[in-house]
């Protein structure tokens, strides 16, 4: 039934439900002021800082600062994806007024969007990938990887390859030569290499054809008009139930896939900045463990907010993830992202990356 219904539905509607669900993965970066301007922003943000915490730890508990700090209206931007639903938690819950402070989630459209919203400071946090945040950085945009916000663990979040069924595709083998529906310099692009490289593909075999909007790369799919695509977990999900081929994702093996709470430097080096950083961080934990002592409690609010376009059978059979506590990205996420972008051109110079700061910097390459 579910097949006839979106066959029913044709292109231009699934095109628009779909519109709905892109996830944006692409590549979407001032200076301190004197300290003595600046000492209770300091006090405040050295007050968050990790020392000695083992990296795959939480954070340290911290006492949180005063919110009447915070004067103005705290602004997450991020896609429509199910990364942040620990914010979307946060809103309908009224944690951040009950903390004190007022502060909401703006979705974007396009990676790019939110990637020049950052740039800009339009929005305080942004919840993006490491290969945006690595091209922000080298562009001059200032900023720190606060916190991973899904993939902790491989079993955390969803990526992987799609293939139409007359494409003759069932293993990750069958792709040498043949074209992969994917965008540069995305996540999606990451996983798609290297779960290929893990089934022994050659580099010189792997085909790539550069199709940015995932709903357009969906579609192309499920038309045969490319034999497969690399997709978020949404749309695993909707190729799952309508007779598509699962080739591969990465939620076994190891765990190639994060995305990240990031925000700029400059605001978060200012007293209002730190103490929002402290408060939102704090906020997140809370959420986090109201969801993972019940993840099917937000079912309808992860519906809601980022699967509404799906057939009915889809939202109820989608998984409610487990979410962790906020800890900064380890080196060994970031690092192999940073190797990956420097060997594909996307990367001007070697970045290095700090696990205990969170912050990235130039390479030293000897």
């Amino acid at each position: 039934m579910l097949k006839k219904y979106l066959q029913k539905t044709g292109a231009l509607v699934l095109a628009s439900m779909l519109a709905l669900l892109v996830l944006g993965m692409s590549a979407c970066n001032n200076s301190s002021q004197d300290a003595s301007t600046n000492s209770n922003a300091n006090d405040v943000a050295a007050a968050n800082e990790e020392t000695a915490v083992p990296m795959d730890s939480p954070l340290p508990e911290i006492s949180i600062p005063d919110p009447s700090k915070v004067t103005r209206e705290i602004i997450i931007g991020t896609m429509v994806t199910e990364d942040i639903l620990p914010m979307w938690v946060a809103e309908s819950e009224s944690m951040f007024a009950d903390h004190g402070i007022k502060a909401r989630v703006e979705t974007f459209q396009s990676a790019q969007e939110l990637s020049l919203a950052v740039a800009s400071g339009s929005v305080d946090f942004a919840m993006t990938d490491p290969m945006v945040s690595a091209s922000l950085a080298q562009s001059g945009t200032k900023i720190t990887l606060h916190w991973v916000t899904l993939g902790a663990t491989a079993e955390q979040g969803r990526f992987g390859i799609m293939a139409n069924p007359e494409s003759g595709v069932k293993t990750l083998a069958d792709l040498a030569g043949k074209p992969i529906g994917v965008g540069s310099n995305t996540i999606l692009e990451y996983v798609m290499d290297k779960l290929l490289e893990e089934a022994g593909v050659p580099q010189d075999k792997i085909v790539v054809e550069e199709l940015k909007k995932i709903p357009v790369r969906y579609e192309m799919m499920t038309s045969n008009q490319v034999p497969a695509a690399a997709l978020p977990g949404s749309l695993l999900a909707l190729g799952e139930a309508t007779g598509m081929v699962l080739v591969a994702d990465d939620t076994k093996g190891a765990n190639l896939s994060q995305s990240v709470m990031i925000a700029r430097d400059d605001f978060t080096n200012t007293e209002e900045g730190a103490t929002a950083l402290a408060i939102v961080r704090a906020i997140w934990d809370e959420a986090v463990a109201a969801i993972n002592k019940n993840p099917a409690q937000y079912r309808s609010l992860l519906i809601e907010k980022a699967l509404s376009a799906m057939p009915p059978a889809v939202q109820e059979s989608y998984p409610v993830s487990t979410y962790p506590e906020a800890a900064k990205p380890t080196n060994a996420m970031i690092d192999p992202v940073l190797d990956w972008m420097l060997e594909k051109g996307y990367l001007n110079e070697p970045l290095s990356y700090n696990q205990m700061t969170g912050k990235f910097g130039v390479a030293i390459v000897y």
